[in-house]
């Protein structure tokens, strides 16, 4: 029987991933290879919806596709591919934004969001559009699933909305995706501010998968705690504490009870030493060290990302074909 299939995309707009991604989403999409059949993509096209340095972004997009591969994408197991080098998202996304009514497309929460912080004169076309970019990569391979985050539910249902409405006028032509919710999926908290999620904006408070393993056992050292001294899990009262108990039993899948028994006695300097080293030893040096060895070999790297694109076209292909035919192309 086929495995039902499953898209997801990172953009490439940070130097590196973090412990972040990993544990909210990268863990996930190894072990749902063995589950379903996957394409992950590297959203290049996304990254350009705001200014953007053109060198930065093809180095960040190699070094995003690397990171894939040294987390556990497998290219026998998955389709990983660069978006902007399968033509067909952009050609998808062109027909459904026919589909796609202006103030459908204007009560998307993060459109809001981002042109109250920069100015809406100041906001291009693309970043209006692109949850119906997003809508098209979704749709193009027949995705059953879609691993989604609070912030992305309502670009899915925009995408379940265009597809049930092209459905309607045209025949079937698109699954209708579903929400993946990974159940228990790891929260982590920025070290220097645990109210906030862990980002690429805020640097200190950021575990990046390439930091070096001195500059990792730095920003854990000085990561930011609670009041008083018991080492317990307590998100409302010791959000700091929390977290970094939080990232050891992502680590380690211990029961909570476990380790905070493991502290009994001890002070937070030795749980900020302990989460920092056991980040280093399971996350930062295996990783680092296959990406940078992945890096190192740009010409089977470029191999790679061509036969990725391939594959992902032969899929995406079929589908806008059966579109262009639909609307009479």
């Amino acid at each position: 029987m086929a495995k039902p299939s499953v898209l997801s995309g990172i953009q490439p707009t940070a130097d590196s991933f973090h412990i972040g991604n990993y544990f909210g989403a990268l863990r996930q999409w190894v072990s749902m290879q063995e589950t379903h059949d996957c394409f992950y993509s590297v959203v290049d096209l996304h990254a350009i919806t705001s200014e953007f340095d053109p060198k930065v972004l093809k180095k960040r997009t190699l070094t995003s596709f690397a990171q894939l591969l040294a987390v556990g994408i497998d290219t026998n197991k998955s389709t990983i591919f660069v978006q902007s080098q399968v033509p067909q998202h952009a050609q998808l996304a062109w027909v459904l934004s026919c589909f796609t009514g202006f103030g459908e497309a204007g009560r998307m929460t993060q459109f809001k969001d981002k042109t109250q912080k920069g100015g809406q004169e100041r906001s291009s076309v693309g970043l209006f559009t692109y949850p119906i970019l997003q809508a098209a990569d979704i749709l193009l391979y027949q995705a059953q699933s879609v691993p989604v985050g609070e912030d992305q539910r309502q670009h899915l249902e925009l995408t379940r909305d265009l597809a049930t409405r092209f459905n309607n006028q045209f025949g079937k032509t698109f699954i209708v995706p579903e929400a993946f919710i990974v159940k228990e999926s790891a929260k982590i908290l920025d070290l220097q501010d645990p109210s906030a999620k862990m980002s690429k904006s805020s640097p200190q408070g950021c575990v990046f998968i390439l930091d070096e393993p001195e500059v990792v056992m730095k920003k854990f050292k000085t990561a930011l705690t609670d009041s008083g001294k018991e080492i317990k899990y307590d998100p409302v009262n010791k959000p700091g504490v929390s977290n970094l108990l939080g990232i050891i039993k992502a680590i380690t899948s211990e029961e909570m009870s476990l380790i905070e028994s493991q502290f009994v006695n001890k002070g937070y300097g030795d749980l900020k030493t302990y989460t920092g080293e056991l980040v280093v030893e399971k996350i930062i040096k295996p990783f680092r060290e296959k990406t940078l060895s992945l890096l190192g070999n740009e010409k089977e790297l470029s191999t790679l990302m061509t036969q990725g694109a391939q594959k992902a076209e032969k899929v995406a292909a079929n589908t806008l074909r059966n579109v262009y035919e639909k609307v009479g192309f």
